[in-house]
């Protein structure tokens, strides 16, 4: 699994320079870094003058806090907080997404035993009905505990849009108009954010949410932020236009993929007309064929739906595409290398890279690059 840190960094400016002038670009760096290894793409992305990256819960963001040391970068911790987290926050200095009273009495508590205020994002649910609190009722009695606290400080106001990567989304729009609800719910208790943020890399790419978001933020002295993960390790999901095509976005056509996922040819065979590869025996060679052996499988995050006759997946070797012969099994693949020369035990097999992207894996197994990614593993290299 190597991991280039420049073309972290071109994405990263790349996401910024899209973003648009003043927009804070918060790196997400959640799941592990998106299957990219968190220390690294953190580090990396620091030095790429990152201010706040995004982690999934309280021990990855202690992880990376350590990792950093010193340095000022913020850290929120997006994926919600348990109460019994409340202390280790404070403790390695990250920020929490919080949507409930209970959320912020136990940050209040740590705070204050601590003796430091704490800062807390509010989330506010549009229309995902997953994390945040509702407009309204809900809503008032979150805003009126953080305006009576001595001990937090309600430093950004966010939510998350459901379909961002499509074009227009009158979705979208709904969800923008209950965010602009809640932030005048949230003003009105004399809370004022310094920081708005709503938009993934997906936002960025297509485009219509960003100037609304830079506008909103402007309107009420705040700064406009984009939680962007995807993106940064170089790719977005396809942009889905009103006819239902798809196509890559304005962001999406400058970034280069991060992760090349690599390994060896352990074994080369000549087998004859007529043979059978793999469980089920499911493919018969129907000429003389040359196959090889790439030792990784289901359980390594090489999906089983690559195999023939059902994703027809490959893997590049010298250059070329190696399809997929039989069914991958959980630590083994049989690919086909006859019209490929020079193939031997040792050869590089290049699984993710040049020739062989997220976006094919996830079209075999009928999911999305963000699945793939956060499945593979390997042993991890950084290079520049």
């Amino acid at each position: 699994m190597e991991i280039s840190r420049a073309r972290l960094k071109e994405n990263f400016r790349a996401v910024q320079s899209a973003a648009g002038a003043g927009v804070e670009v918060l790196a997400v760096v959640k799941a592990n870094g998106y299957g990219h290894d968190a220390a690294i793409c953190a580090m990396a992305l620091v030095e790429a003058k990152a201010r706040w990256l995004g982690v999934s819960d309280v021990e990855e963001g202690a992880r990376v806090r350590e990792q950093l040391g010193e340095s000022v970068t913020r850290l929120l911790v997006m994926c919600g907080m348990e109460q019994g987290d409340a202390s280790a926050m404070v403790q390695h200095g990250l920020t929490p997404v919080v949507w409930t009273v209970e959320h912020v009495a136990a940050m209040e508590r740590a705070a204050r035993a601590s003796g430091q205020r704490a800062k807390v994002h509010l989330e506010i649910d549009t229309g995902m009905s997953r994390q945040g609190t509702q407009v309204g009722e809900e809503l008032a009695a979150v805003v009126e505990r953080l305006s009576a606290s001595r001990w937090v400080h309600c430093e950004g106001v966010m939510s998350h849009l459901s379909s961002a990567e499509v074009a227009w989304s009158k979705i979208t729009e709904n969800q923008r108009e209950n965010f602009e609800r809640g932030i005048a719910q949230v003003r009105s208790a004399g809370i004022e954010p310094e920081l708005l943020h709503l938009g993934n890399s997906s936002a960025v790419d297509e485009g219509s949410t960003m100037g609304w978001v830079r506008e909103t933020a402007k309107q009420i002295g705040a700064k406009a932020m984009v939680r962007t993960g995807l993106a940064v390790y170089g790719m977005c999901l396809p942009v889905e236009g009103p006819n239902g095509k798809t196509k890559k976005g304005s962001l999406a056509v400058k970034l280069k993929p991060a992760l090349t996922w690599k390994t060896h040819v352990t074994g080369v065979r000549e087998i004859a007309k007529g043979t059978t590869v793999g469980y089920g025996a499911t493919f018969t060679a129907q000429r003389k064929m040359r196959i090889a052996l790439v030792p990784v499988g289901y359980a390594d995050g090489f999906r089983r739906e690559a195999s023939s006759g059902i994703g027809d997946g490959w893997v590049m070797i010298a250059g070329k595409k190696a399809r997929v012969v039989g069914r991958v099994s959980m630590n083994l693949t049989t690919v086909d290398v006859t019209g490929i020369d020079g193939v031997h035990v040792g050869s590089e097999v290049v699984l993710l890279g040049e020739g062989v992207c997220a976006e094919d894996h996830a079209q075999w197994a009928g999911t999305i690059a963000y699945d793939i990614l956060c499945g593979v593993k390997g042993k991890f290299v950084s290079r520049g």
